[in-house]
């Protein structure tokens, strides 16, 4: 199996909020494959893209908590980072976010516009830990779980 550089490599590659949230907080499963991952945006090796519901759904937890210092880190990793790039929704966006509702009932609004942002950009793929993404033909669909015990 290829390592997760590898795989990513001179693609434009998609995140969800999950990797953003494992690579800033250093989990302690996956903290090493995004590290990987973000390594491999910040040295050019791949592009990195998401849209801004990620920014929304990493802020959350730590402006409810009180955490101004992790949301600072949030920030800085998605608006400060070389080589990612974050998007706005728009109204093509959500045309698109619904009708992959419509194709695929059991995909969540939030997620069907993270999906429909990758493809409204054209990105190569989606890396993310939702096992059910995968059922997601549109995409490639990378899940950070197959390179979580992986060394680069």
């Amino acid at each position: 199996m290829a390592t997760l550089t590898e795989t990513i490599q001179g693609k434009l590659v998609f995140f969800d909020s999950a990797p953003i949230i494992y690579y800033v907080e250093q989990h302690s499963k996956y903290g090493q494959a995004t590290t990987e991952l973000f390594e491999a945006i910040d040295h050019g090796l791949a592009s990195g893209i998401t849209s801004v519901l990620s920014l929304v759904e990493v802020l959350a937890k730590p402006l409810r908590e009180g955490r101004r210092d992790l949301a600072v880190r949030y920030r800085s990793t998605l608006m400060q980072a070389v080589g990612i790039l974050v998007h706005p929704i728009t109204w093509e966006t959500s045309e698109r976010a619904a009708q992959l509702r419509a194709d695929h009932p059991w995909l969540r609004t939030p997620d069907a516009l993270q999906v429909a942002s990758a493809l409204e950009h054209h990105a190569d793929l989606v890396v993310t830990n939702d096992e059910q993404w995968r059922r997601i033909g549109e995409i490639r669909v990378i899940v950070l779980r197959d390179f979580a015990t992986q060394r680069p």
